[in-house]
């Protein structure tokens, strides 16, 4: 059967846990129950007062790049006022709450810590406590299922909107379940007295990944256009912090890796050798231009560059994280043999990866097994820690 979302079973029920409120909905173009936006269906609701509407990075029509500061509108069908939580602020203001009652959050998220969609739920679930309004998650499926865990935890030092709390990489996580973490494990300050509700979905179990779902994908965001681009991009994000093109710029984000002074054809042997279960590297040579609405400004625009196209082919047996390390470790190599630099924005390696041990590691010349064998038994903890919120 096909999952029924947590927005469904809502509407389903006619929005009768949301009557004789003021909702504010933290919401993105995602959020659709079939084709039609939550933004409508509240609207239309019975005995609900749709007061304040809340857009995440990429905005509330998720048309803004990657970074772009987003701004305060109107909405044109309701003429509900909508607030950006990617612009001035991060986080919803009194002033933008006064009048709600619930903030109501349903967004759709990929599953990895720093996609940034879960930062802004767990900001605005203080925001929520702080002002003593209730606050619901309508869930919706991890892409990648719930079942894959890994990568490093976050270090608090790396606290940032790329990471806003402890969890790994790739946590293997409905928002609904992490809502419920976040608050019942104090992952984030002030929210012992918040009035967390989660509406479960109907029909989905941990070992189903996007494809098992029967949900049409919508892009989540401008260069997560498809399920294969969320399923790799766990891994492929740690290019964002070097020298070499992750994708922006071509039709293919994160799917595409290079830079100029790649030898493709080694690079691909190199992982191919490796064995990477679900994957297999096809070497490539592309050029990253100007697309508007998807990167207006990637890096290495315009210029030549060659590397490896990732090709998935068993999506159940792919490891992100760990293709993302072997991946990273592999440029590396390449990038000492030639003298050139490939980290180049070590700070933002760290913040990705929740420590400066992955950086660390490489720079000691570790082998790729090494570096996924260092976060095995903090990944095993959190596995333990998130066990009694799973809801699935």
């Amino acid at each position: 059967p096909v999952v029924r979302t947590g927005a469904r079973v809502l509407a389903d029920q006619q929005f009768e846990p949301l009557a004789g409120r003021r909702v504010g909905l933290i919401v993105n173009h995602t959020a659709r129950v079939d084709s039609v936006h939550l933004i409508d269906l509240v609207a239309a609701a019975p005995d609900v007062e749709l007061v304040a509407l809340f857009g995440p990075e990429h905005g509330l029509r998720g048309e803004a790049d990657a970074g772009e500061t987003v701004e305060d509108g109107r909405d044109d069908r309701t003429g509900v006022p909508i607030y950006s939580l990617y612009g001035d602020t991060r986080r919803p203001t009194a002033e933008m709450l006064d009048g709600v009652d619930v903030l109501v959050f349903d967004i759709q998220d990929i599953g990895a810590r720093f996609y940034t969609y879960i930062s802004t739920m767990a900001l605005a679930m203080q925001a929520a406590a702080e002002h003593g309004i209730a606050f619901m998650v309508l869930d919706r499926p991890n892409p990648l299922g719930g079942t894959y865990v890994s990568g490093f935890m976050l270090e608090p030092e790396q606290t940032s909107f790329v990471g806003q709390f402890p969890i790994p990489i790739a946590h293997g996580m409905t928002v609904g379940e992490l809502a419920q973490m976040i608050r019942g494990e104090g992952l984030m300050d002030g929210l012992e007295t918040l009035d967390l509700t989660v509406i479960p979905m109907e029909h989905w179990s941990r070992t189903q990944q996007w494809p098992d779902t029967g949900l049409e994908w919508v892009p989540t965001s401008p260069n997560i256009p498809d399920f294969e681009t969320a399923l790799i991009y766990p891994g492929a994000c740690f290019i964002e912090a070097t020298a070499a093109s992750e994708g922006r710029g071509t039709r293919e984000p994160f799917k595409l890796i290079g830079a100029p002074w790649v030898a493709a054809q080694a690079l691909a042997d190199t992982l191919n050798g490796r064995g990477l279960p679900g994957l297999r590297f096809e070497p490539a040579t592309f050029t990253p231009r100007s697309i508007e609405g998807m990167a207006s400004s990637p890096k290495l625009q315009d210029q030549e560059v060659h590397g490896v196209r990732f090709v998935v082919t068993d999506r159940q047996a792919v490891r992100p994280v760990e293709a993302g390390v072997h991946l990273l470790e592999a440029l590396y190599r390449q990038s000492q043999a030639r003298a050139v630099p490939l980290i180049t924005r070590p700070a933002w390696l760290a913040r990705l990866a929740g420590t400066e041990r992955l950086l660390a590691m490489l720079k000691d010349g570790a082998t790729p097994e090494a570096i996924v064998a260092a976060w095995a038994d903090e990944v095993e903890a959190f596995r333990r820690q998130r066990a009694p919120y799973l809801l699935y």
